[in-house]
């Protein structure tokens, strides 16, 4: 399977080299598209000079920050444009270990049509956080597993491989997350496709260089659209059963 590895990037010139540099050698055959935002540290500049080094590594320049979502997406189009088989999704900081990704891609190739990289099933871990962390990337897992009948744990996780054609098929519709709540729109999207689903325990570290982009709005989006896709998917459901009595 070809496979390329996306790496939204905004400001992350001190993290990117080392990232890349585990990377490539713990997946050698698979390519690396750097999705850079216009970082103003020159995160950019540095991608093109790292990707001139290595033919396996490639730059998507953007015009400017637009969110986690619409980096994806991009993503995606170029990979489809260049033919890869599996796309995968990846912190620039890090934060998921690239020695790791064989055990995502080897999910694939058994099968799933998509791979998620999972903290909270068993095996998976966090490093380095806060008590306060925990509780709220679980309690937001749980609400949205809940409410909206994923069947995964870590529907937020952003280390993932997806099958192209799996996103092909996402993709015909738009998808208008931007922030937090992505991870969790495509889980929904591929759940509701029918698609394959298989969490891979994996390891999560605290970014040791740089500064985190969460902040209260990108919570507050993924709240707010989980509780309408999860008030949509109930109104669905009362509307099936409603429809079969009224027979």
């Amino acid at each position: 399977m070809s496979t390329l590895v996306i790496i939204p990037t905004y400001n992350e010139i001190e993290a990117l080299p080392g990232t890349l540099a585990r990377l490539r050698a713990a997946v050698p055959e698979a390519h690396v598209l750097i999705a850079d935002d216009a970082s103003p540290d020159g995160t950019g500049e540095l991608a093109d000079a790292l990707a001139a080094q290595d033919p396996h590594v490639h730059v998507l320049h953007r015009a400017g920050k637009e969110g986690l979502g619409p980096a994806y997406i991009a993503g995606f189009r170029w990979g489809f444009e260049h033919g890869y088989d599996v796309l995968v999704e990846m912190d620039a900081d890090a934060s998921h270990r690239p020695e790791q990704l064989p055990g995502l891609l080897e999910a694939v190739r058994r099968g799933a049509d998509l791979a998620i990289g999972s903290r909270w099933v068993r095996g998976g871990a966090v490093h380095d956080w806060a008590r306060h962390r925990e509780v709220l990337s679980r309690g937001a897992n749980m609400y949205a597993r809940v409410l909206l009948g994923l069947g995964v744990h870590d529907a937020t996780a952003g280390f993932r491989a997806y099958r192209a054609d799996l996103l092909r098929e996402l993709l015909e519709a738009d998808v208008a997350s931007h922030g937090y709540c992505f991870q969790v729109d495509m889980t929904r999207r591929s759940r509701e496709a029918g698609a394959v689903i298989r969490e891979v325990p994996i390891d999560f570290d605290e970014r040791r260089e740089g500064t985190s982009k969460m902040d209260s709005s990108i919570v507050g989006e993924a709240l707010l659209r989980v509780t309408q896709w999860g008030v949509q998917r109930r109104a669905r459901q009362l509307s099936r059963v409603l429809g079969y009595r009224g027979r």
